[in-house]
């Protein structure tokens, strides 16, 4: 075997032992997931430690520690559990009065081809408007209490899922629908026998992505106009120039978006039990 035969198998062989580790990786089980996203989170901790002790001044960063500490500060006193309270009870409220207008409104235009096309300028047009600009108007609509929140949650989650469940119902194979209505299904049979079950991906996709901007939508509505909320915290903490403070909050938002993300993943998995998925 030449040189350049021998350095290209070489290579190969590197190429592909990379890639059998790369899987080995990717096929981790979920307790060692677990462990290698603690490590990855303790480390980026560590590194942020280490910014504002040696590198950016702590009024810009604030630190972990400090970040830490306001979170037992307000554990402790218990004020921080009727914020939470708040802004998850609000994010609940819009997302699903959103969640249920997005979905009845796309099989029902997805399964009816002339007020689907009939509608369809005005839903893309209302759909371009920039949600957040609503929130004043929303605000005037409805006062200054939750259901300024929860509107405004609401309407950012309703077109996402909307979209995705329209897609969902017109993406069902008409061939299975023609065989179902030969053997005289009923259309409420069809409905939920095979347009639903089929548009399931496609409609938790759009509820999965939606979930952050209800949270969005709340936290935003709080920063404008709230007496309490991790948004008014936010809002709060950065009017007092309180970097930790504003962090701490931060923090409570993104566990509280983590924690929803994972229960609509395990209502999908709980859902589609019966698909087969080919890897």
């Amino acid at each position: 075997m030449n040189k350049p035969a021998a350095v290209e198998t070489t290579e190969s062989e590197a190429e592909r032992l990379e890639a059998r580790q790369s899987r080995t990786l990717a096929d981790a089980s979920t307790a060692m997931m677990a462990v290698y996203q603690t490590l990855f989170g303790l480390l980026l901790l560590v590194l942020w430690q280490a910014a504002s002790q040696w590198l950016i001044d702590p009024f810009f960063i604030s630190s972990p520690l400090e970040v830490i500490a306001r979170l037992v500060a307000w554990t402790s006193d218990g004020s921080i559990f009727v914020h939470i309270w708040a802004t998850v009870y609000a994010t609940f409220l819009g997302f699903a009065i959103g969640a249920v207008l997005g979905v009845v409104g796309g099989i029902w235009l997805g399964v009816s081809p002339f007020f689907s096309r009939l509608l369809n300028p005005y839903i893309w047009a209302f759909n371009a408007l920039p949600k957040v600009a609503l929130a004043p108007l929303l605000i005037l609509w409805f006062g200054l209490g939750i259901h300024s929140k929860v509107a405004l949650a609401a309407v950012l989650v309703v077109f996402l899922v909307f979209v995705n469940t329209f897609s969902g119902v017109r993406e069902v194979d008409q061939d299975l629908i023609d065989g179902v209505r030969l053997m005289k299904a009923k259309r409420s049979q069809i409905l939920m026998k095979v347009i639903l079950p089929s548009a399931l991906s496609w409609i938790f996709v759009g509820l999965k992505s939606s979930l952050p901007y209800a949270l969005i939508g709340v936290i935003i509505g709080e920063m404008i106009a709230s007496n309490k909320g991790l948004g008014y915290l936010v809002q709060r903490a950065g009017s007092e120039f309180d970097t930790a403070g504003a962090f701490a909050a931060l923090t409570i938002i993104a566990v509280i978006a983590a924690v929803l993300n994972e229960f609509v993943q395990a209502s999908q998995e709980r859902l589609e039990r019966w698909k087969i998925v080919n890897r």
